[in-house]
């Protein structure tokens, strides 16, 4: 995991670490035993069996690293999610650092009332476990749609909800740099308001002032200044004013067919309040989201500005009457296409091998041509040649400066493998094949309701609207997915997905087809 560039035309063309240490490819190797188990522990320390103290139960969701399941404390018998994380697939140091800053971080959290809480953490040879509070009642956009009433009152509470948690993050020292609807669930099914931030997998703790350059997030809640790589905390209220924005209208501000033009749209700024249903939405709410949006982090509505807002206050001024209907059916359409595309990603980025770690060993090395253990310019340079890039000098040279954290000139080891580990590999034919194979249960060359009934019930993924899925994808009307529709669906912008997991069209690919 770590920072990804973009070349002038768009495309994302290197990842690299966000960590200073140098590592050599030794060291690198001890962080592993045979099997996949961990030399030292993730969590610094031995720890109680989890299955001294918890019973597992059903999967509730997949994710890259690990899955979510839930698990019943054997000495009370409360329920509880526990976020079991693969020990194997934290290859890098920087891997285990994240890890271990989730945790600290959902500690340093705990007792704000909106945001999850850490029971325990829990280590054994082959996973680290998040036991943390179980939040039964959905996603934030499943409960809008299944409501049906929906007003701009109603948007204004539960924005009052989110921007809290961004105000609770800020004042202790974090930030959370990867806010979306899905990261927020309700606790139960009964309460419209028990709204819980649950993932912090991409916060770091941060000082006054501090700049940070990674680019994190997800595209169509990225703030301009990351893409810039020039940040603070300001970043979050951007992604909640994004988020304002879709309760509102259900549709993201900055929309393009492809997550270029998505990027191209949030740096240019321009928001859309001509459109249906603008004209009917009051100026105040206009009035905030202009400012939580304002391309300016500096002249930005800080989060304790937000909360203050006259839409946003108690007894404040959004109105309780109904909001067009299509914005409910806009909402419903937008979070089924996330809920695919989720399930989509998870088989392509479940295919990673150890073989293919082993091809990234044996690239480093190629471009090592010295064996110095370390990669210079000139080297970069010339193995890129070797694996077919048309990258300029100068797209060379930014690469070169994001893979290398610490300014020493060259790109050692470590920082290679942090830089290209986590690169999915979305456009790769075999991969979007494999996504598509997954869905397509009996082999018939299209995707139907049914088999996607059957793929979300596999996923743990709940409240999906299928029928919206499908009239999304189905350009040709017939009722159900085929290949075609598929890929051009997964090419319509990386939704849900940070770009720290991005795909790698210029080296990645044709690195692995030598």
């Amino acid at each position: 995991m770590g920072l990804a560039l973009f070349s002038s035309d768009g495309k994302l063309i290197w990842k690299g670490s966000t960590q200073t240490g140098k590592r050599r490819p030794q060291e690198e190797a001890t962080m592993k035993h045979s099997g996949g188990n961990q030399a030292c522990y993730v969590l610094g320390q031995k720890t109680p069996s989890i299955r001294d103290l918890y019973s597992l139960g059903h999967k509730l969701g997949q994710g890259q690293f690990g899955t979510t399941y839930m698990c019943k404390e054997i000495s009370t018998g409360r329920e509880y999610a526990c976020k079991s994380i693969t020990k194997r697939k934290l290859i890098s140091k920087e891997d285990v650092e994240d890890v271990r800053r989730e945790i600290q971080i959902m500690h340093h959290l705990a007792g704000y009332k909106n945001i999850v809480t850490i029971k325990g953490a829990y280590e054994d040879p082959l996973y680290v476990h998040i036991v943390m509070e179980l939040c039964s009642g959905g996603e934030l956009f499943d409960r809008i749609i299944q409501r049906g009433h929906y007003s701009e009152r109603k948007a204004a509470e539960l924005i009052k909800i989110i921007v809290g948690v961004v105000e609770a993050c800020h004042s202790l020292g974090v930030m959370h740099r990867d806010l979306k609807p899905e990261n927020f669930l309700l606790v139960n099914k009964d309460d419209d308001f028990s709204l819980k931030a649950i993932d912090f997998g991409l916060s770091v703790f941060f000082k006054p002032g501090q700049i940070f350059e990674d680019v994190v997030g997800s595209p169509y809640y990225v703030a301009p200044e990351v893409l810039l790589k020039h940040y603070g905390p300001e970043a979050d209220v951007w992604t909640a004013g994004v988020i304002l924005y879709i309760l509102v209208s259900g549709v993201p501000p900055f929309w393009a067919e492809t997550q270029q033009g998505i990027f191209d749209a949030v740096l240019k700024g321009h928001i859309d309040f001509d459109s249906d249903p603008w004209p009917l939405i009051s100026d105040s709410a206009k009035n905030l989201i202009r400012g939580m949006l304002c391309s300016r982090p500096s002249e930005r509505l800080t989060a304790h500005q937000v909360l203050r807002h006259p839409w946003i206050c108690e007894n404040g001024v959004a109105p309780d009457r109904a909001l067009d209907p299509a914005v409910l059916s806009r909402l419903k359409q937008f979070s089924a296409m996330n809920k695919l595309k989720q399930m989509a990603l998870r088989v392509i980025a479940e295919s990673l091998s150890e073989e293919e770690i082993a091809g990234l060993k044996e690239m480093f090395k190629a471009m090592d041509t010295d064996n110095s253990g370390a990669i210079t310019f000139d080297e970069l340079k010339a193995g890129l040649r070797r694996y077919g890039s048309t990258l300029k000098d100068t797209e060379i040279r930014d690469l070169m400066e994001a893979a290398d954290i610490d300014k020493s000139g060259t790109i050692d080891y470590g920082e290679f493998i942090a830089a290209t580990i986590h690169l999915n590999k979305l456009e790769r034919e075999e991969h979007l094949l494999s996504a598509f194979r997954y869905f397509d249960k009996d082999g018939s060359g299209y995707i139907t309701i049914d088999e996607l009934q059957h793929a979300c019930a596999e996923q743990g993924m709940s409240d999906v609207f299928l029928e919206d899925v499908i009239k999304e994808v189905d350009q040709d009307n017939d009722g159900r997915i085929d290949y075609g529709e598929f890929v051009a669906m997964m090419q319509k912008g990386i939704v849900g997905r940070t770009m720290r997991k991005s795909i790698n069209m210029s080296i990645r690919n044709n690195a692995v087809s030598q």
